[in-house]
């Protein structure tokens, strides 16, 4: 009995050392080394300053930009998830047809793409459809002052295509095309940087 006891005890404590200390630390600095920016959350700075992750979603309101899929958890990664509503559930019904509504009176001749009215799972998806893209290139262009033709190519060369050529569909992360339009088509702005591109994780309104 003593004897199972003590190699119960020193297999504890060899196990924990191994798996609660030497695994995390291996593993934290193999990240570091080879995939650095991938281990920190694919952050984006902007003059210096974080202001998003390419692979958490945020919102944008402002009309010279293209817009996220809707987020029941406002883009939280704390509290991500989704509603979990039902498609009979007047709640959602409701929300989607004045979302539907809006983006019918911005682009009434053009079918509106559904991850424009739907949230993902997780309320945190970065991207949005070629389709969806490309709904809202009218709208910004109007703002920006460019042709939409011009809107079209510059987007068509953001779209990443599936991953290893076969997982999922092409998709345009929202935040990281917004940014090349500042750079490409910018807007006028009161401030260095506008409401929707704050610094990272801080609300302007």
């Amino acid at each position: 009995m003593k004897q199972q006891f003590k190699i119960a005890f020193w297999m504890t404590i060899v196990t924990t050392v191994l798996f609660g200390v030497v695994y995390p630390f291996v593993v934290t600095a193999v990240a570091q080394v080879f995939f650095p920016t991938q281990a920190d959350g694919e952050l984006i700075q902007r003059h210096g300053v974080v202001i998003g992750s390419k692979l958490i979603g945020q919102a944008f309101s402002s009309p010279g930009y293209f817009y996220s899929r809707p987020s029941r958890s406002a883009y939280d990664g704390l509290n991500s998830g989704g509603s979990n509503l039902g498609p009979t559930n007047r709640q959602l019904i409701e929300r989607v047809h004045q979302d539907a509504q809006r983006l019918r009176n911005e682009n009434p001749l053009t079918p509106i793409p559904v991850d424009l009215v739907t949230a993902s799972a997780s309320g945190l998806d970065p991207d949005i459809s070629v389709a969806a893209a490309e709904f809202q290139v009218p709208r910004v262009a109007r703002e920006r002052g460019v042709s939409r033709a011009q809107l079209v190519a510059f987007v068509e060369k953001r779209i990443e295509g599936r991953q290893f050529g076969i997982l999922g569909e092409p998709r345009v992360n929202v935040l990281e095309l917004n940014l090349a339009l500042d750079s490409a088509y910018p807007m006028h702005h009161s401030g260095a940087v506008p409401d929707d591109l704050a610094p990272f994780g801080i609300s302007n309104r």
